[in-house]
């Protein structure tokens, strides 16, 4: 691993991040009005995040504080990331716009597609700032470096022009050793061993760019009440190769009575992955048997999971090497999803489902259909099965699209099958399917820039044709429950089998026909648009509001 330390470079970096994202303008954007920017603002509904913070240690609660502050040092590296100089904020006077660039990380809607709403900014840059931004896609690929295609590396310019990899524990030093600095701290009040384990090799990650010792340890910290994630993690604003990866950081609480209901699907996880309805060899992947699946509450959001439509489910990590030892971790943030199901799922469910399907539409669907989501990202296969090597890199621009909806639609499958089996006893088939649907519709108002967008509309299209659902005459959804599982079944055969082939090719014809908003579901949106449910939800959150302070 080569390391870069003079302050030559530590300076051009940082000069390269107030720059580089910034796109020029081709074509004067479409304004925005004050009046528009408060509407967007208020599609996003306030939610207090807490929790009953007695079940927590005097020791944890001494933690959280350093979490915190770490949590914002994450957010604040984001900013660099994805946009770059944070403090443009500074420069925004109308206060709806300033508003709206906070949630959005910058000047461009994230649940718009991506279009610009502060002057002076044309479309969002492919490469945002972890590469150059007149960087193309083919001089990336001309350009023969090892560290090119890492995780962990930014690409700049050298002074002829030429491009180099940079390690982010080096580019972006200063607030890496200021997390450090707050570890230390953490590190040495935490009496929890395991916990103590697993910050200590996080700062060593931090510090190296090599995240699998600390995921490993992460993976085996699984007797803390208190759950802090965060790092370079998810890669999905990067659109130029969807590699590089993006900080952000969680704080939560663990729901040990809910958390307990779910320990025994874990063991049921290989036979599931053999009862997919597929070619066996679509779905020769062995799930680890280390995973967990638990109930908490997240107390802190930063950086990119709070960017736009908000997280609320976790499976991670996402290096398949730890998947294939140990497994994944699956976290449900039940307030937060409590919170989207009654801000927005509930809304709509009653808007567009027909009146005698409408009490099927329940928050314990949506829990368990979100939970199984995250269960689906390790099913199917990891490498493909004709020599293209993993699944990820086969599958290219494509890879999060495909990946986020065969989670989706084996979420759906595995608890309809659970319930089959009388594993799941408090909902119904039904209710499973039609607050799938009305999940479907939630979604889709996320946008063809969110990999969880374009998903839902590929799914919402091909269930429409194989007449899953249809219209009434006064625009409300009959769902045809026997189609509907036909129609799972299909769309989950053409998705593994997409993905364990590495069809790029058909993967990327069928986004671009299917991954898309026809004139009838726009109808649909703009009803409940005008309606003013909210498209997504924001988090009033701090030490304050837990009651800490």
């Amino acid at each position: 691993m080569k390391k870069l330390t003079t302050m030559v470079i530590a300076f051009g970096c940082l000069a390269l991040i107030t720059t580089s994202c910034k796109e020029k303008k081709t074509e004067k954007p479409e304004a925005v009005s004050a009046s528009e920017l408060q509407q967007k603002v208020e599609e996003y509904a306030f939610f207090d995040l807490t929790t009953d913070i007695s079940k927590l240690s005097e020791n944890d609660k001494q933690l959280i504080p350093i979490f915190f502050e770490i949590g914002q040092i994450m957010d604040d590296l984001f900013w660099e990331q994805t946009f770059g100089d944070k403090k443009i904020l500074d420069t925004i006077q109308d206060k709806w716009m300033k508003e709206f660039a906070l949630i959005n990380y910058g000047a461009w809607d994230r649940l718009n597609d991506d279009k610009p709403f502060i002057p002076g900014y044309g479309p969002k840059p492919a490469t945002c700032c972890y590469y150059p931004q007149d960087l193309t896609l083919e001089e990336y690929e001309a350009f023969q470096d090892k560290n090119k295609s890492s995780h962990y590396t930014v690409l700049v310019r050298n002074a002829d022009g030429s491009l180099k990899s940079v390690w982010y524990h080096e580019y972006y030093k200063e607030k890496i050793d200021k997390v450090c600095e707050l570890l230390d701290k953490a590190i040495e009040i935490c009496e929890n061993p395991s916990m103590k384990k697993y910050l200590t090799l996080r700062k060593k990650a931090l510090q190296t760019d090599d995240y699998f010792a600390s995921d490993m340890a992460w993976m085996d910290m699984k007797d803390t009440k208190l759950d802090f994630v965060f790092g370079p993690i998810e890669n999905y604003d990067d659109k130029l190769n969807e590699v590089k990866t993006s900080y952000e950081a969680f704080v939560l609480v663990k729901d040990e009575e809910a958390s307990g209901d779910l320990a025994d699907f874990v063991k049921m996880l290989p036979q599931l992955q053999k009862e997919l309805p597929c070619d066996a060899k679509y779905r020769n992947y062995v799930p680890g048997t280390s995973s967990d699946m638990n109930v908490y509450d997240v107390v802190f959001y930063g950086g990119d999971c709070n960017a736009g439509g908000k997280t609320i489910a976790i499976n991670l990590p996402n290096d398949d090497n730890v998947q294939a030892k140990k497994g994944s971790r699956r976290f449900q943030l039940r307030n937060a999803m409590q919170a989207k199901f009654d801000k927005i799922m509930k809304p709509i469910g009653e808007m567009v489902i027909e009146p005698s399907e409408q009490d099927h539409i329940k928050f314990d669907a949506f829990f368990w259909n979100v939970t199984f989501h995250e269960v689906g990202h390790g099913l199917g296969v990891k490498t493909t099965i004709n020599g293209k090597g993993p699944v990820d890199d086969a599958m290219k621009t494509e890879r999060s699209n495909w990946e986020e909806a065969k989670a989706d639609i084996l979420g759906l499958h595995l608890v309809c099958s659970l319930i089959d089996k009388g594993e799941i006893t408090n909902i119904t088939k039904e209710d499973a399917i039609t607050t799938y649907i009305v999940g479907l519709l939630r979604s889709v108002r996320f946008g063809a820039a969110d990999a969880h967008g374009v998903a839902n509309m590929m799914c919402y299209n091909f269930f429409e044709e194989q007449g899953a659902f249809k219209r009434n005459g006064n625009g409300t959804y009959h769902i045809d429950y026997d189609k509907a599982m036909k129609a799972m079944d299909s769309w989950i055969a053409t998705i593994l089998k997409t993905q364990a082939e590495g069809n790029f090719e058909f993967a990327s014809k069928f986004s671009k026909e299917k991954g898309t908003i026809g004139a009838n579901l726009q109808k649909d949106l703009d009803k409940i648009n005008k309606a003013g449910i909210p498209r997504d939800i924001r988090f009033n959150q701090g030490l304050d509001v837990l009651g800490l302070k």
